[in-house]
C-alpha cells in the first residue's frame, strides 16, 4: 500500500467580495479538522486536502523522483516516506550525539546519503553538490544562551527521498535542541543572505549521492572538463558563488572569472570586467584544487591574445565573439539590490482558540511590531522577499503541526501573481528565541 499525498482541488467561490477576505478549507493532516484560511489572492478559490494512512516501507522502489520545489515538503510526513525515514532511523540520532551539537558554538554541515544524516567533511564546508540535500546547523553565543539556525539545503536536482528526509531531520534537529532553533528551507536557485553569510564561498557542484532504494544504473563516464564560474553574488555584500556550468565555450562571461580543470592543466580565465574579489576567490579555487593533484596552473585575462587558447579549448574553434555574455545559472542573474520586495507587508494568524484552525489577514501594508505577536498563536509575515514565521511559547500542538503546511498553501496562492513565489525562502522562529534577522524584518 502506498500512502496518497494531500491533492489540492480548486473551483471558484460563488461569489466575490471587494474587502471581506474570502475563506478557504484546508484539512488538519493529523486530525482530520477543518482549517478555514482566508485565500489571498484575486481569485477566491475553495481548497481541499485529504491524506491516507500508510504502510511500514516496501522494497522495490526503482524510479526516484526529483523534487519539485514546487511541491510542499510537510505533505511528506504521514506519507510513504516518512515511514521509510523512522523505519531507518534509530532511537537516538548518531549526527546529534557527537558531543558538539547544542553545546558548543559553531558551523555543522551534514549530507543526506541513503535516508541518514552523514557528517559533511570540515575542509568541504560551503561545497554543495545540487543532485543532494544538506542540513547546516549554526550555533552561536547570545549571552550564556546558544542561539541556533537550521538550514535544510535542497539542491536543484536533488530527489523527493532526500528532500523529504532533510526536512525531516530538521525537525528532529530542533527537537533535540528543545525547540528554540530558527529553522530556514533554502534552495541553491535563490539562497538567503542569512545562509550566504556562514561561508567564506558557496561553490556548486554537478552529481551527488544517490538514494540506496533505488537501483543506481552504472554512471557513463564523465567529461575530462570541468568549468567553474566564480562571481559575486548580485545582492549580497561580499558573498562569491562558485558554480559549475556547461564546459563549453558559450559558457564565458566577460564579467566573471571561470577555471576549466582540463584534467591535466587548470586554465584560469579572467573576464574582462571581472572584479579583484572574483579573481582572489578563483585563486583559492586553484589552490583547493592543486592540493590534492600537483599540476600546472595558467592565468589568462580575456585581453591577452593567449587567452584564446581555453575559447579552443571549450569548443569554440569555428567561433569569433566580439563579446562573452552567458546568463549566470539559476536565479543570480535575477535577483536585484532590493531582494524584490515588490507586494506590501502582510500580517497572518493561523489560531485555534475559536475551537476551529483558522488563518486570517491581520495587517496589510501597515506598520509590524512585536507587539502585534501573541504568544498562543502562530504569526506568518510576508516581507515580500522572504516570508517569516513565528511561533508563539504557547501555540498548541496543532498550530505547530500546521505552520509550514499553511505557509506552503499560502505560497502556492501567491503563484497566481507571482508564478516564482515558490522560490521565497521561509523560516520559524521561536518565542524568546528570535534571530538577529527576524528581528531587523519585524523594525523595518
Amino acid at each position: 500500500m502506498r500512502a496518497i499525498p494531500p491533492e489540492f482541488t480548486a473551483h471558484p467561490s460563488p461569489r466575490r467580495f471587494c474587502r471581506t477576505p474570502q475563506k478557504q478549507q484546508l484539512q488538519d493532516m493529523s486530525s482530520n479538522s477543518t482549517v478555514n484560511t482566508h485565500l489571498l489572492s484575486h481569485s477566491p478559490l475553495s481548497v481541499t486536502t485529504s491524506l491516507t494512512d500508510s504502510m511500514p516501507p516496501h522494497e522495490g522502489l526503482v524510479h526516484p523522483k526529483e523534487y519539485d520545489i514546487k511541491d510542499s515538503n510537510v505533505e511528506l510526513i504521514g506519507s510513504d516516506l516518512d515511514h521509510r525515514v523512522k523505519y531507518n532511523s534509530a532511537a537516538t540520532e548518531p549526527a546529534w550525539n557527537n558531543g558538539s551539537i547544542g553545546q558548543e558554538p559553531g558551523l555543522f554541515v551534514w549530507r543526506i546519503e541513503n535516508f541518514e544524516v552523514i557528517p559533511w567533511p570540515k575542509e568541504r564546508t560551503g561545497e554543495f553538490y545540487n543532485g543532494d540535500s544538506y542540513i547546516v546547523l549554526h550555533s552561536y553565543k547570545v549571552g550564556d544562551k546558544l542561539g541556533h539556525d537550521i538550514f535544510f539545503w535542497l539542491g536543484s536536482k536533488t530527489t523527493q527521498d532526500e528532500a523529504g528526509t532533510a526536512a525531516y531531520k530538521t525537525v528532529e534537529l530542533d527537537e533535540f535542541l528543545h525547540g528554540t532553533a530558527t529553522q530556514h528551507r533554502e534552495i541553491e536557485q535563490e539562497p538567503s543572505e542569512e545562509f550566504l553569510g556562514l561561508f567564506r564561498h558557496i561553490s556548486i557542484r554537478s552529481g551527488g549521492v544517490r538514494s540506496g532504494f533505488h537501483h543506481v544504473e552504472p554512471e557513463a563516464p564523465k567529461d575530462i572538463l570541468t568549468l567553474l564560474r566564480v562571481f559575486k553574488h548580485p545582492s549580497v555584500g561580499r558573498s562569491i558563488i562558485v558554480h559549475e556550468v556547461e564546459p563549453t565555450w558559450e559558457s564565458l562571461d566577460e564579467n566573471d572569472v571561470f577555471v576549466l580543470d582540463k584534467g591535466d592543466k587548470i586554465w584560469v580565465w579572467q573576464g574582462k570586467n571581472c572584479s579583484p574579489m572574483e579573481k582572489a576567490k578563483a585563486a583559492q579555487v586553484v589552490n583547493d584544487m592543486t592540493l590534492a593533484k600537483h599540476i600546472d596552473v595558467e592565468v589568462l585575462s580575456q585581453l591577452e591574445s593567449r587567452s584564446r587558447v581555453i575559447v579552443d579549448l571549450l569548443g569554440g574553434k569555428e567561433a569569433d565573439p566580439s563579446t562573452f555574455q552567458a546568463p549566470r545559472p539559476g536565479r543570480f542573474a535575477k535577483r536585484t539590490d532590493d531582494g524584490g520586495d515588490v507586494r506590501s507587508r502582510k500580517l497572518f494568524r493561523l489560531s485555534d482558540s475559536s475551537g476551529t484552525l483558522t488563518f486570517d489577514l491581520v495587517k496589510d501594508g501597515q506598520r509590524v511590531s512585536k507587539s502585534d505577536l501573541v504568544g498562543n498563536d502562530i504569526f506568518l509575515y510576508d516581507v515580500g522577499s522572504r516570508l517569516w514565521v513565528w511561533q508563539g511559547s504557547e501555540a498548541s500542538q496543532r498550530e505547530k503541526a500546521l505552520w509550514l503546511k499553511v505557509a506552503q498553501h499560502y505560497v502556492r496562492q501567491l503563484q497566481n501573481q507571482l508564478p516564482e513565489a515558490h522560490y521565497i525562502p521561509i523560516a520559524k522562529v521561536v518565542e524568546g528565541y528570535e534571530s538577529p534577522a527576524f528581528m531587523r524584518a519585524i523594525e523595518a
